[in-house]
């Protein structure tokens, strides 16, 4: 994995939890200030606020950057005393925290404070082997409780890679004061762009830019809303020495300037010796075509083990790979490691492919106005493909042509298809002066599919008995895949169970046999089921029942009145049949209305037929990648309001 500061250690931090005793000391100046600050107004929901945020960068002329962050913020609610913890990410061999302090403000004025004997140094990233990143951490929340004030301040000093800075002005809660203050030397100027807000102009005074905003409201979770990397307001920076500086050669004016300082770093660890050459002919020797070899390679990379190797952060972003021959000998890598390997395996069999990196969680997070590495942190592979090869993942580049698009480390995902948080991306294609940002393919709804048969016979009584048939594609069929590789026989039986009483409260499984057909982005199941009572009988005469016995896997229900954020529609489709065989001695007295809806983020039809004394019902529910704005939100939950209005209609049976 490229460079992150991941901070999976919530067992390290609840056991560094700090009970400390109030002590005889002082908090700065700042911090006194900003606690003074006034808040109220805020929804019950928000469970803490920050009164003040700074991360002031000064470069040096010897081209070191000393980072000083400070951070004020107080809790509101419970939930917010986990706030209360202090972090200073560096990276072991490259740069250095020169100081971490922090201090707790009691409603009362007392002060505790908090130094070297509370810090933990841990590393960053649990599957780091090399442990290159690491983060000293003061974790207050101990000590803390509402009302409190929280506080911290780090040094940190670093030598950047290259000239470029990116901030983000506010985590989830609401922000009083947020800014970044740049110090450059003499000479320097920054540039800038604003992401997810109106444009941020930097106060400036000599060499020293200030960027500020005040009075951020919270941001909250929403159903089917961006992700916060798109919702966040936040800036990127390019600072540039004078025009004779040597230092230029720091600063990236296109993507091809990306494309080309990269590309040395990943061709260099494309090693074809013979032992990565036969591993490949062994992998390969019953596949008959081009297609074929491609899969039986990505299947292998994908089922190396996963361990992060962040070696040389300071001179390649965290992008250098190992080389393709030393990953496959030991048998393990991460992202770059397994894409640069499966590169040179498919070299060797006269295949060319190029790295591709990319920001994995996010479609919309690397934005083509700012070019730089700082926008990734994965990395992928794009295959050079002939015309015989064919599939939603293969999309033609101007320079390079055909292009098969595969992630070597999502096990879940098998060539042909692309992981739904990659699809629509920009990525990086690294191939010198023919590389540059490319935007990554969209598999179409129909790729997505979910389609299911389901057939019952209902009894006088209101028993039924019957079979559900799944045949799922694409992206869809990822969650299934992975539910059944992650977890036992015996949960994953439970995981049915609880989907069938769902849709009927006193349903049985009675058996069922799931299918991964992971090479082809496929997954079947067929099932076979009971359901007591599930028709209502009244009056001994009426029999009342819903045709749609199991909900759909991947069903929503928006429920607020309001919206603030987007909402974002994925590509895929969901269609059942139900075959209904009617008990003997009833006739159909009443059958819901057909509906049809066609919007533009989507579509949604029902269908009623009754023929030779069985009933006939189908849905079908297709979307397409699309984001719909807030104000449109009445559309979106009018339509989903109606598809559950729809779903839960029954068919009314009468005693002839």
């Amino acid at each position: 994995m490229l460079v992150r500061v991941r901070f999976a250690i919530s067992m390290v931090l609840a056991a560094a939890a700090l009970c400390v005793s109030t002590a005889a000391a002082d908090a700065p100046e700042w911090l006194k200030q900003a606690s003074r600050t006034a808040v109220g107004g805020y929804e019950k929901e928000v469970d803490a606020v920050v009164l003040f945020h700074e991360e002031a960068v000064t470069l040096d002329s010897g081209g070191r950057i000393v980072t000083v962050e400070r951070k004020a913020i107080k809790i509101l609610q419970k939930e917010g005393i986990r706030d209360a913890i202090a972090r200073a990410f560096y990276l072991s061999k490259f740069s250095e925290v020169k100081n971490l302090q922090a201090w707790l403000i009691a409603p009362g004025g007392a002060v505790t404070d908090f130094g070297k004997k509370e810090t933990a140094d841990i590393i960053s990233d649990p599957d780091d082997i090399y442990d290159e990143g690491r983060v000293k951490i003061i974790n207050a929340s101990g000590a803390a409780d509402i009302g409190y004030v929280f506080g911290f301040t780090s040094t940190t000093e670093d030598r950047p890679l290259f000239y470029q800075h990116q901030w983000l002005f506010q985590d989830s809660h609401p922000t009083i004061v947020s800014q970044l203050v740049l110090t450059l030397p003499s000479g320097w100027n920054a540039s800038s762009l604003t992401f997810n807000h109106a444009a941020v102009t930097p106060r400036v005074d000599g060499s020293t830019y200030t960027w500020e905003l005040r009075d951020l409201p919270p941001i909250s979770f929403e159903p089917m809303s961006p992700t916060f990397t798109n919702l966040v307001p936040r800036i990127a920076i390019n600072y540039n020495p004078p025009t004779d500086n040597q230092a230029a050669v720091r600063t990236f004016a296109n993507w091809g300037e990306v494309s080309r300082w990269a590309t040395p770093m990943y061709d260099a660890a494309v090693i074809v010796n013979e032992q990565v050459a036969a591993k490949a002919r062994e992998l390969t020797a019953g596949a008959k075509t081009e297609l074929e070899k491609i899969q039986a390679i990505g299947k292998f990379v994908q089922n190396l083990q996963y361990i992060s190797i962040d070696i040389g952060v300071g001179y390649g972003n965290g992008m250098k790979p190992r080389s393709s021959d030393l990953v496959l000998g030991r048998g393990y890598g991460d992202c770059k490691d397994k894409a640069n390997l499966m590169r040179a395996m498919l070299r060797s069999l006269k295949i060319e492919a190029y790295p591709v990196i990319i920001y994995s969680g996010d479609p919309g997070f690397v934005r083509a106005e700012w070019s730089s590495p700082r926008q990734f942190n994965h990395c992928i592979i794009a295959v050079k493909v002939s015309d015989s090869v064919e599939g939603p993942t293969v999309t033609v580049h101007k320079e390079l042509g055909r292009l098969l698009i595969f992630d070597a480390t999502d096990q879940f995902t098998p060539v042909g298809d692309l992981p739904d948080y990659l699809q629509g991306s920009n990525g990086l294609i690294i191939a010198g002066e023919k590389g540059g940002l490319f935007e990554m393919p969209v598999t179409p709804a129909d790729f997505n599919a979910w389609n299911r048969e389901t057939r019952f016979a209902i009894t006088e009584t209101g028993d039924i008995k019957g079979t559900i048939r799944e045949r799922v594609s694409g992206q869809e069929s990822r969650q299934p895949r992975t539910l059944l590789r992650s977890v036992s026989a015996d949960d994953f039986r439970r995981s049915i169970e609880r989907w069938l009483t769902r849709g009927a409260t006193a349903a049985k499984l009675i058996s069922f046999s799931p299918s991964d057909g992971a090479d082809k982005a496929t997954f079947d199941m067929d099932i076979e089921f009971s359901a007591p009572s599930y028709g209502q009988l009244m009056q001994n005469r009426l029999l009342v029942f819903k045709p749609a016995v199991a909900s759909r896997t991947n069903s929503l229900t928006l429920t607020e009145k309001s919206r603030k954020h987007p909402i974002t529609f994925e590509s895929n489709s969901f269609t059942e049949e139900v075959h209904v065989e009617l008990p003997n001695g009833f006739e159909v007295d009443e059958m819901p209305e057909p509906v049809n809806m066609n919007m533009s983020f989507g579509t949604y039809e029902t269908k009623y037929e009754l023929k030779d004394g069985k009933l006939l019902f189908t849905r079908s529910l297709i979307t397409k990648r699309a984001s719909v704005p807030s104000n449109k939100y009445s559309e979106v939950l009018n339509f989903f309001s109606k598809i559950r209005e729809a779903e839960q209609s029954p068919v009314v049976l009468i005693r002839k």
